[in-house]
């Protein structure tokens, strides 16, 4: 996630960082570096214009100047001015209204409205709401049942519209049936359209005024760049969008949406999807973000899903274990796994680490280090009780066995074996205290890295 953006900005601090003194000039210097970072990350050209300003102005002041450690003013300030372009902070959705509170979803074909409605839908369901989703998407060819599939899946009720109905009609029928069997929440699907189609935005300004919606979300491609961004800003001249839906952020490298969509439109990005999965839409933070793109990671964010996913007791018993240094066993590392599954696998874990942790693992692609989660405790679960706990015994039959058992080769066994020697002598370093030596330990040893 904004990998080139990262890349671009922690080069510029670590040239600030050098510097023992500072100047008019090389600070300005510093800040066309960060200029030419922004414009390559399709930044809105008055976006950067106002940032570098904002920036160059606090930078000069006195107190940065004659402050003991400039350079980590001056990133601290880069830290915030960013924080500011994209909110401050959270804004979430507002559903303090008499039920059912109407969530209404636009935005271009191909954007991702519909799995970003099972998205929403899933983390309401979460906070015990009862959920009704519909589509009006009568256009393009089975979106409707696209969503009715998603919706089974979580588990939640999906208003039975048909592609023969019109839009009006179902808005109409959707509110009525939500009344009738008393759901909290409604989130109301629509046909992908463009500003400038004044019949379909003459259609969905028509169901905005049947559904009263307390939310209109505007959902955009985050990989669009720039015209996301006026896109955005097209439809909230036509509707009163409330916020935005960056989806498929995880795709994109250069952060041009992310960092100008809430200056050009002034309406709060809401939520961010950072996964194709049901449980890859988060909430956006302003601070956590700016934290990330300059190397910072989001460990506040990495410990709240950590929280919502990990099995309390189960952490407990392995943290005792990594402690003593003693009986980590293959049921431990599998249950390890089992929770990297919970937190998103591989990418999602370490897409909220610090650059300097990592960076440790940059060799790992996502995909096959989340195909070797799955690997690994297939491998661990075709094992006896005996050799779960005493992987010593083994030996080139018992090899054979469990390849056969797993659907894997003998040398990914032994692979497998490998790995969890090197995470003892992990575990063993970090109960003695030899924290550096674990981590640098690392390099090679995570599932997927080669």
């Amino acid at each position: 996630m904004l990998e080139n953006l990262t890349e671009r900005l922690q080069s510029v601090i670590k040239t600030i960082r050098g510097q023992s003194r500072f100047s008019e000039e090389n600070i300005s210097d510093a800040m066309r570096e960060v200029r030419i970072a922004l414009i390559e990350a399709d930044v809105a050209l008055p976006v950067v214009k106002y940032f570098i300003d904002r920036v160059k102005e606090k930078v000069l002041g006195a107190e940065v100047l004659k402050s003991v450690t400039p350079g980590q003013a001056i990133i601290k300030i880069v830290q915030d001015e960013l924080t500011g372009l994209m909110g401050n902070e959270n804004v979430g959705l507002e559903l303090s209204t008499k039920p059912p509170a109407v969530i209404l979803m636009a935005g271009l074909q191909g954007s991702g409205k519909t799995t970003t409605v099972a998205k929403l839908a899933k983390i309401l369901l979460d906070q015990k709401k009862k959920v009704l989703v519909a589509s009006a998407d009568v256009y393009r060819p089975a979106a409707i049942d696209q969503l009715k599939t998603l919706a089974a899946g979580l588990n939640v009720d999906c208003f039975d519209s048909s592609p023969k109905d019109k839009p009006i009609k179902i808005a109409s029928a959707t509110l009525d049936y939500a009344k009738k069997y008393f759901f909290d929440v409604v989130i109301f699907d629509t046909a992908g359209r463009l500003g400038i189609d004044e019949i379909m935005m003459k259609e969905i300004k028509q169901l905005h005024k049947i559904l009263m919606p307390i939310e209109t979300l505007f959902v955009v491609d985050a990989m669009q760049g720039q015209d996301a961004v006026n896109t955005a800003k097209a439809f909230g001249e036509a509707l009163p969008l409330t916020g935005v839906v960056l989806s498929k952020l995880d795709g994109d490298s250069r952060g041009g949406a992310a960092l100008s969509v809430r200056y050009i439109t002034d309406k709060p990005i809401k939520y961010i999807g950072v996964s194709e999965k049901t449980n890859g839409l988060e909430a956006f933070h302003p601070e956590r973000m700016a934290s990330r793109i300059l190397g910072m990671g989001d460990i506040v964010g990495l410990v709240e899903k950590a929280q919502k996913n990990v099995d309390t007791k189960e952490a407990e018993k392995l943290a005792e274990k990594v402690t003593s240094g003693k009986n980590f066993d293959l049921d431990d590392f599998k249950n390890q796994i089992s929770q990297m599954k919970k937190m998103g696998g591989v990418g999602a874990m370490m897409d909220k680490m610090p650059s300097q942790i990592s960076g440790a693992a940059s060799k790992i692609n996502p995909e096959d280090g989340d195909k070797s989660l799955v690997q690994i405790e297939a491998i661990i679960s075709s094992m006896t009780f005996q050799e779960r706990k005493n992987p010593d015994v083994i030996k080139a039959k018992r090899k054979i066995r469990i390849a056969n058992g797993s659907g894997v080769q003998v040398q990914d066994v032994n692979r497998l074996l490998k790995q969890f020697e090197e995470m003892q002598k992990m575990m063993k370093m970090f109960s003695k205290g030899g924290v550096g030596k674990m981590m640098r330990g690392l390099t090679g040893r995570f599932p997927g890295m080669n």
